[in-house]
């Protein structure tokens, strides 16, 4: 069952309680939200606030912090305030701590209410949060789950979590608090995404999402996008975070590909090319990989395709905003669903970016898509009796 209906949804879907994190809305058919973690100790308060602002940079929207020290604590004011997001702590077994954050003006606090220091610790942070207006993360990791849980976790692990998230629910609820958001993460996908789905169909609570220990980039990343991906695509889920034992920056690139990949939020352009194969002439590989280093610069999102040969490139490229195909000598670039130009190979992708910088400085308008409806191999045959470097239609006035 669904339980948030973010943009691309069909309306009209259960949808999860709403809460806002620092006037970031969360849940309640608002967007996802992409969140992560700072890697710095968080009382170095030049290095913390430089790692935000890289994060932020790359799309960061809520940023959470380790605040294991007393150290760490007294340097919340200072990076809340330089904080260009909102900035979430991570506070475990220690309520003065909590509480010194929420003194601190942090706009949320991640707790475990049944390792905060027994019911009066857990009231006493629950009253600070409800005074000052802002909100919770709770949950359970499979990492972590008391003992009482060990024997069903045993049996089934993603139940456990669940059990154990219910019972952090039912202790904020007797509080009368309930602007909160639910995690229960594993390092195992399958356990992970059936966990999710079970909690999904007991609780109207925004859930965050997220992998735990996914790993290094490659696998983290694959790891990350199947779970996260599979919750998604059913609309489960209103915040995540990817986990990568890597810069947090690597996180927030994952994340926002794998809400662009399901259609759920747009930035920057979208990439599509293809694998390669024996007809590739161009070495398309090395072509995609430049075209995709340049696009890093742009903000506005529209789709480029990459293709090898004559017979993906222009059925491919007609799907996209803009594209190209090589060939041994030549190569072709499209734009809405048509052959634009013919180029060297050496200048085409010079010559696909002036058309894509033509095209924003016109306004972006998007022509009615003409896809291609002439077999591969014929509209490239047509296209190649166009002079090389010539321009048969504009892309900014197209019809």
């Amino acid at each position: 069952m669904r339980r948030s209906c973010p943009p691309g949804y069909p309306e009209g879907v259960p949808s999860t309680r709403q809460i806002s994190v620092g006037g970031v809305a969360i849940g309640g058919g608002a967007p996802v939200v992409v969140q992560s973690m700072t890697l710095t100790k968080t009382h170095d308060v030049e290095a913390t606030t430089a790692q935000i602002a890289a994060l932020v940079s790359a799309g960061c929207e809520l940023v959470r912090v380790a605040v294991p020290k007393l150290e760490d604590a007294n340097a919340l004011p200072l990076i809340v305030r330089l904080s260009p997001v909102p900035v979430i702590t991570d506070i475990h077994f220690n309520a003065s701590l909590a509480l010194r954050a929420i003194e601190a003006g942090v706009h949320a606090v991640r707790i475990n209410p049944g390792n905060i220091g027994g019911p009066d610790k857990t009231e006493q942070v629950v009253r600070a949060a409800k005074r000052a207006g802002i909100s919770m993360r709770i949950g359970a990791n499979a990492g972590s789950l008391p003992k009482h849980l060990e024997e069903l976790a045993r049996r089934d692990t993603a139940e456990a979590l669940v059990v154990e998230a219910l019972e952090q629910v039912e202790i904020l609820e007797r509080l009368e608090y309930r602007d909160f958001k639910i995690s229960v993460k594993a390092s195992h996908v399958p356990t992970m995404i059936r966990a999710y789905r079970m909690l999904s169909e007991k609780v109207t609570y925004p859930l965050h999402l997220g992998v735990t220990e996914a790993g290094t980039p490659f696998a983290g990343s694959i790891k990350s996008a199947v779970g996260m991906g599979s919750l998604l695509a059913d609309g489960i889920g209103d915040t995540l975070r990817v986990s990568l034992t890597a810069d947090p920056v690597k996180e927030v690139e994952v994340a926002w590909e794998i809400l662009k990949a399901l259609g759920l939020r747009e930035r920057g352009p979208v990439m599509i090319a293809c694998p390669s194969c024996g007809r590739d002439n161009v070495g398309v590989e090395s072509l995609a990989i430049l075209v995709e280093e340049r696009l890093r610069d742009y903000p506005q999102a529209f789709e480029v395709a990459v293709m090898g040969c004559a017979v993906n490139g222009p059925g491919e490229a007609g799907d996209a905003d803009f594209g190209i195909a090589g060939g041994r000598d030549v190569g072709f670039v499209y734009a809405h669903g048509r052959v634009l130009k013919k180029a060297s190979s050496d200048i085409l992708i010079d010559e696909l970016f002036h058309e894509i910088d033509r095209w924003i400085e016109s306004g972006m308008p998007r022509p009615k898509r003409l896809k291609l409806a002439k077999p591969a191999a014929l509209a490239m045959a047509e296209a190649s009796l166009i002079p090389l470097g010539s321009a048969p239609g504009s892309v900014a006035g197209g019809d």
